[in-house]
């Protein structure tokens, strides 16, 4: 079960990851990376978000769903 976001988490994030399901394997590289970068800016909004426990701190790590997908295509 993904985590629900988490401020006192999030101040400690030392990394970012992204999980894409198959569904998205024909996105260009350079789209994966515009929608990535909008999700972590704005963790708050995303469905699924799990926060790993790391040595330093916490790598968030977010799942795409096709509907934060189409939701970040409409805002561009």
């Amino acid at each position: 079960m993904p985590d629900k976001f988490d401020p006192y988490r999030e101040a400690l994030v030392v990394e970012e990851h992204t999980v894409w399901h198959d569904e998205f394997d024909d996105l260009e590289p350079a789209e994966k990376r515009r929608v990535e970068a909008a999700l972590h800016t704005e963790p708050q909004s995303v469905a699924i978000v799990d926060y790993v426990r790391l040595h330093t701190g916490f790598c968030r790590q977010i799942t795409v769903t096709s509907e934060e997908l189409e939701r970040i295509r409409a805002a561009t």
